[in-house]
């Protein structure tokens, strides 16, 4: 047992005399459910005034270790015969500071429904839930250990109140126990607990217990989740939920083995959980699951008329320690979650999460309402820490007003129904529509404008004019580039009369190429002294005139070479000269006839390129 379950029964037992004598515990049952993460302590308690004043409140006592994992508590009055009222008429509970307690105990004071005179007697039952009170002993185990947890507690009601008869009942997830402490009247049975009954126990009676017991139940703890509810007047209200989940349950160490897992998952992976279970509401719809790389966990989707059934299995077992976030996302019928009162609008939704037996450390709820929404407040049945955002979306002007509540130590006895209400002007919902018919509009007629807009430049305009002789000057310097091809044609064409002779020996029809080459340079000529005025004068062509000038210079040179090429080699053939004589007299003329076609050509390639 702990040190300070030792130090707390002796700081009670400072205190057991009675302080509220007025009151008496005629009868106290205990049940607590240890078949989870989460500890449920159920209570019923037969409250009896022995004074002669009537008493209006009634004092519920915990531990530190208990108080400051507390995460739900409620009391109710009961009729008799196993009759409790409804959760509506639950008694109102708060925190109260007693002078002169010690501060390991914490107390809640429980408003009675009316003030509770002499000799009169009523029955209460009230349920505590509390998060993170079950620890892992021992706090780390391998992959085939079982999860062992401790949890401790009293034996007898702690309370300021005389206890007349009480008992209490352990129920346990599984019969096998490690360890339990065992005082007067202790029975087992099974995977339950007995302690009891004790009678006549002073106030502040306490008698420390634990309980060491294995359990492998899912240890489902969100660090955080965070619900975005945003409402659509078109009809649909959508829920996206982030999880950030642990295991917090005992620590996994050593080595995880795959093969070893998936051979015997119940004994070589006791510990983990494989598969998370979301109850939505009946009529969800467009559900997906994700993780932060994608969907490529398994998860299934059941539904019927009554309930929808989400069941996710994350990319690996969760074992002690293990770490991973998700997105669940789902649409709701508008109709059944909003309604109309007073002339506000209220949307009426759950809190919690929909995943079973999950702990949320700390959970922030935010409810997007549609842009123009006014005199937002909210109603829940327990206490939330509230602040406003604005959220920016699609076709928004100003944003959509965000209303965030947050809650930390939240159990699944906290999904229940809060409402939101505000104002809101139907006449707001044709915002969009309009924005998009006027977006279509506008788009519609620029188009109308652009196709019959007259969107040429100004035939007066510098621009306009610059670019017409631009144009001119390109014209004439493809003209300059055809009939300088057309006179690199005529020249190979005197080569080709060349080869003939030197084949045929037909001196005649080499002379006849000859005169027919010249008439063609000769008009070729003629074509060309206008377009090379044109140029000369033009200032577009003041940059490019130079080269062209060269080209032409450089094709007559050509042009002169082949022509006393031509009569050398016809001369030689007249006098009967031997081949090898011609080719002497012809080698120095043919090197330097092949330079100038090169620099021609290559002019020719510059000029292109500009």
């Amino acid at each position: 047992m702990g040190f300070r379950f030792y130090l707390l029964a002796i700081l009670i037992s400072l205190l057991s005399t009675s302080v509220l004598s007025d009151l008496i515990l005629s009868k106290v049952d205990r049940r607590i459910d240890l078949t989870s993460q989460i500890v449920r302590i159920t209570t019923a308690i037969k409250v009896e005034n022995t004074g002669s004043e009537p008493v209006s409140e009634f004092l519920l006592a915990f531990p530190e270790h208990q108080a400051k994992n507390l995460a739900y508590l409620t009391s109710a009055a009961n009729e008799g015969k196993g009759k409790v009222k409804d959760s509506t008429s639950s008694l109102p509970i708060e925190a109260v500071d007693l002078n002169g307690m010690p501060p390991a105990l914490s107390f809640y004071s429980v408003s009675l429904p009316k003030g509770l005179a002499k000799g009169e007697i009523l029955t209460l039952d009230v349920l505590a839930v509390f998060t993170h009170l079950l620890r892992p002993f021992p706090e780390k185990i391998t992959q085939a250990d079982i999860q062992l947890m401790l949890f401790e507690d009293s034996a007898h009601y702690l309370s300021p109140y005389e206890v007349k008869v009480q008992s209490l009942s352990v129920k346990l997830p599984d019969a096998r126990i490690e360890f339990y402490t065992k005082v007067d009247n202790t029975k087992i049975h099974g995977s339950e607990i007995k302690y009891g009954p004790y009678e006549d126990l002073p106030s502040f009676s306490y008698l420390p217990i634990g309980i060491h017991f294995e359990s492998n139940q899912p240890f489902a703890v969100a660090s955080e989740l965070v619900r975005e509810i945003e409402i659509s007047h078109w009809g649909n209200v959508m829920v996206t939920e982030h999880y950030k989940l642990i295991h917090g349950g005992a620590q996994s160490k050593g080595e995880f083995s795959r093969l070893d897992y998936q051979a015997r998952p119940n004994i070589r992976g006791a510990s983990a959980f494989r598969r998370l279970v979301a109850k939505l509401p009946p009529r969800a719809h467009s559900v997906y699951y994700r993780d932060e790389i994608g969907n490529i966990s398994t998860s299934n989707l059941w539904s019927d008329s009554k309930k929808t059934e989400l069941v996710i299995e994350p990319r690996y077992p969760m074992f002690g320690g293990w770490r991973t976030a998700f997105t669940i996302g789902y649409g709701l019928p508008l109709q059944d979650f909003m309604f109309e009162s007073e002339g506000k609008r209220f949307l009426n939704i759950s809190f919690g999460s929909p995943i079973n037996d999950v702990v949320i450390d700390n959970l922030i709820v935010k409810v997007v309402l549609p842009e123009g929404s006014t005199d937002i407040s909210v109603s829940a049945p327990f206490l939330l820490k509230q602040r406003q955002e604005t959220k920016i979306s699609h076709l928004d002007l100003v944003g959509r007003p965000v209303h965030v509540l947050e809650k930390t130590n939240v159990v699944p006895e906290h999904n229940q129904y809060f409402q939101v209400y505000y104002k809101f002007n139907k006449l707001s919902m044709l915002r969009e529509p309009l924005m998009l018919i006027s977006g279509f509009f506008f788009l519609f007629v620029a188009c109308i404008v652009y196709t019959h807009a007259d969107l040429t430049i100004s035939k007066s305009s510098a621009s306009y004019l610059a670019k017409q002789q631009w144009d001119e000057v390109q014209t004439a310097i493809e003209q300059v580039q055809n009939i300088i091809h057309r006179c690199l044609a005529v020249h190979d064409k005197l080569e080709a009369s060349l080869r003939d002779l030197s084949r045929t020996g037909d001196v005649q029809a080499c002379k006849a190429a000859r005169k027919s080459a010249d008439v063609l340079l000769k008009e070729v000529s003629k074509e060309l002294k206008p377009l090379l005025s044109f140029l000369q004068s033009s200032l577009p062509a003041a940059q490019i005139y130079p080269k062209v000038e060269e080209l032409v210079a450089k094709e007559k040179e050509l042009q002169a070479r082949l022509m006393v090429k031509h009569s050398t080699v016809v001369d030689c053939y007249e006098k009967k000269s031997g081949g090898r004589d011609v080719e002497k007299k012809v080698a120095p003329q043919q090197l330097k006839l092949t330079a100038l076609r090169q620099e021609v050509d290559d002019l020719l390639d510059f000029i292109d390129e500009i």
